[in-house]
């Protein structure tokens, strides 16, 4: 358990360390990646997708596209996913994967309040990360 928690915290600080861009849907999710000190975040809010897609080929080699698990979501990873790598973008799964793999955490907004539960709860004795 210790070491996917480790490997949670790893994730986030090679996103810190790296500046990698990350694509999230709105304003709460971006609010939740900035208290974990990441800061090279885009929001989709009311954007036409094209045109963000656009703007992040024409600046980015990579990017992590971290949207919602609920039907909105999947499916604007899915527009942005395949758009992107038209556009020579490579898309970095590595942080989406394992959230939505080893973690309960389906909507990006509580990230930061879920993995700090999670961490609360490991060294309490009461496990939230799947097993």
């Amino acid at each position: 358990m210790s070491k996917k928690i480790n490997e949670l915290g790893n994730l986030v600080e090679k996103i810190k360390s790296s500046n990698t861009l990350v694509i999230v849907e709105g304003k709460k999710d971006k609010a939740a990646l900035r208290k974990l000190g990441i800061a090279n975040i885009i929001e989709l809010s009311k954007r036409p997708l094209f045109q963000i897609v656009e703007e992040i080929a024409g600046s980015n080699e990579e990017c992590i596209i971290l949207t919602d698990l609920d039907k909105k979501g999947r499916e604007l990873y899915g527009i942005l996913n395949s758009d992107l790598q038209k556009n020579g973008v490579k898309i970095n799964n590595e942080l989406r994967d394992f959230l939505f793999r080893h973690t309960k955490i389906r909507q990006i907004e509580g990230i930061s309040a879920d993995i700090t539960a999670i961490k609360i709860n490991y060294y309490s004795g009461t496990h939230e990360l799947k097993q």
